[in-house]
Parts: structure tokens; sequence; C-alpha cells
């Protein structure tokens, strides 16, 4: 049996309380909830959008999945120590796609895998992916086109983009605007083709 007390654990807020004083693990408990309560909102808000920014650079849909649950996760044992909770998750999740790409590519199951909360029906991924027209242009530009506009397509300027990623604001938005030049060529390719 074990008898490991879960509000002693040392990742818990700091309380206002010394850990033996009177009412310092209620203090806790409450601090607990509240913590979870904010992860909880912002696990609800940010993770669909999350696998659809992973998607946009290029991710499939398991795999986007997949890095971005795994992102939650690591989101929620940090929790107490973001302070941009979204930023720091798009950028975790980027890189770990980026390393996901430069590693050894996994082949593709044969079985569809089971169902989750991210993938009600993992057989209709073709269907989705048919709906959303804007992921074979954005697969048709070149890495890092594809990633300042999958940035901004989640919502980030090119300044939030220039820092997370490390790069000059003028190498973002010459990207940006080239993918935006190359998105407009594609449109009009299709709208000729119709």
């Amino acid at each position: 049996m074990n008898d490991h007390d879960p509000l002693d654990r040392t990742d818990l807020p700091a309380t206002a309380l010394p850990a033996d004083a009177p009412g310092a693990r209620e203090e806790r408990r409450l601090l607990r909830q509240v913590t979870d309560a904010e992860f909880s909102a912002f696990y609800r808000t940010t993770i669909r959008p999350l696998v659809a920014f992973l998607i946009n650079q290029g991710a499939g849909v398991h795999t986007a999945s997949d890095i971005a649950q795994e992102t939650m996760t690591t989101a929620y044992r940090r929790w107490s120590d973001l302070r941009a909770p979204k930023a720091w998750a798009y950028k975790v999740a980027s890189r770990a796609l980026v390393r996901r790409v430069a590693g050894v590519e996994e082949d593709p199951v044969e079985e569809v895998p089971e169902p989750t909360s991210l993938l009600a029906r993992p057989d209709a991924i073709a269907e989705w992916e048919a709906r959303h027209r804007v992921l074979p242009l954005l697969r048709s530009l070149p890495p890092r086109q594809r990633q300042v506009l999958a940035w901004t397509l989640a919502g980030f300027t090119p300044g939030d983009i220039a820092d997370q990623l490390g790069l000059p604001a003028e190498t973002v938005r010459a990207n940006l605007r080239k993918a935006r030049l190359a998105a407009a060529a594609y449109l009009e390719t299709r709208e000729e083709e119709l």
C-alpha cells in the first residue's frame, strides 16, 4: 500500500503557511484545485487548435494528436512555471514536430488506432482532410514558409513568431510574404482549373 500523500508533492504552488502548520494541507488542496481548473480551461481551449497548428506545419493527424497530447502533459507538470502557456505550448509542439520529422519516420499502422477524445473517428481522417482545402497549399510550401504561415494562422503576430522561433522579424515577414504570394498563385491556379 502506498502511503504517499499527493498533497505533499513539491510541484504544488507555494503556500503562505509552513508545511506543518494547521491548515497548510487544506490550503495546498485548494491551490491544487485552482491550478487544475486553470489548466483544464487552458487544455479545452488549446488542444484542438494546437493539433490543427501541427497539421498546418505538415504533420499527419495522428502525429499531431500525439505531439499535442505530449505537450499538454508536459505543460501540466510545469504549469506553475509557465508565464505564456499558449506560446510555450505552440513552441514546444513545433519543436517536437521538427524532432520527429528529423528522426526516423514511423511506418503507418495497418489497423486504425482506437478512438480518442482528439480523434473520435480515426477512420474519417481522409474525409476531414478533404474538407480542409488549405492543407494541399500548406504542404506545397517550403518548410520555413509553411511554419511561419501555420504560426500566423494560429493567431501569432510576426513579432511573436520571431520571438518564439528565434528568428529576426524581417525573416519572418519575408517568409510570410512569400507564403502569401504562393497562396495567391495556388488559389488562382485552382480557380482556373474549375
